[in-house]
């Protein structure tokens, strides 16, 4: 079993940033992937990055050169560092990890919200 607790979201203005966190915890292996998710109002979610036990990362191409994800592994926390933030990027921004990048995530967090205005 996995646990995944986020937090760091808010509210600030077009292109400031924003850090968040998600502290993990239960077994390793069901987390080789991690993963940030989020959900716009009236929009499905979709994949923002992720990053795999490697250190390989990927990115959505709306954020690439934006967003960073990371993970310090001696604490348990997934992180995903937002510049130059966009209205477009409001929503509610959720934690995810599985075992693999290239299937879908098997534990969620209950989400963060981020709120951009212009």
């Amino acid at each position: 079993q996995v646990q995944l607790v986020e937090s760091g979201g808010g509210s600030v203005q077009a292109g400031g940033s924003l850090r968040l966190s998600c502290a993990a915890s239960g077994d390793t292996y069901s987390r080789y992937c991690m993963a940030w998710y989020r959900q716009a109002p009236g929009k499905q979610r979709e994949g923002v990055a992720t990053i795999d036990g490697s250190g390989r990362t990927s990115y959505v191409d709306s954020v690439k050169g934006r967003f960073t994800i990371s993970q310090d592994n001696a604490k348990n926390t997934l992180y995903l560092q937002m510049n130059s933030l966009k209205p477009d990027d409001t929503a509610m921004y959720y934690c995810a990890a599985g075992g693999s990048c290239y299937r879908a995530m098997n534990y969620w967090g209950k989400g963060t919200l981020v709120t951009i205005s212009s």
